[in-house]
């Protein structure tokens, strides 16, 4: 195996989700997860290892992100205000998560990602087992759980 697959391998996921925590869009993520990786082979021979190879990965990451957010013509404060942190939103709502009002929202949500989102919330199962159980990818689940997440959180917001 190439060096730098088995360095995609054990760290991609780490990345992704670090930029998950930041954009709060999966397919955003996923399209900076491979830029990272796609980067680092460019400027492997630059990697001194005077840190964990994941925390030069999520530095590469993290100027992706800053590049991004200053490509949509705004200051990286300014923009990174408009996505509140993801944790936070989840934990907000969640703890409420024996209101009924959450719950008929989650009722009312299509089906696939209505099942994902019981997958995931409720049978605890990791975005890997959801993908598997529907006969999709990874990927698919983590997309499909985050896009009923925000319709979630945007319907509990205007009650």
């Amino acid at each position: 195996m190439d060096p730098m697959e088995k360095i995609y391998q054990e760290h991609s996921r780490t990345v992704y989700a670090f930029l998950l925590s930041r954009t709060h869009n999966a397919d955003l993520a996923e399209e900076l997860t491979q830029e990272t990786f796609f980067q680092a082979v460019g400027r492997i021979e630059t990697f001194q290892g005077d840190s964990s190879i994941v925390t030069w990965l999520c530095g590469i990451a993290k100027n992706l992100w800053r590049n991004c957010l200053k490509k949509k013509a705004g200051e990286p404060e300014r923009l990174q205000e408009e996505f509140p942190a993801g944790k936070e939103v989840e934990e907000t709502l969640f703890l409420e998560w024996d209101s009924l009002q959450v719950l008929k929202i989650l009722h009312g949500l299509r089906e696939p990602m209505r099942e994902v989102v019981y997958l995931r919330l409720i049978g605890n199962l990791t975005f890997r087992q959801i993908g598997e159980i529907m006969g999709e990818s990874e990927n698919w689940a983590r997309v499909n759980f985050y896009r009923g997440k925000e319709k979630i959180v945007k319907e509990a917001g205007k009650l």
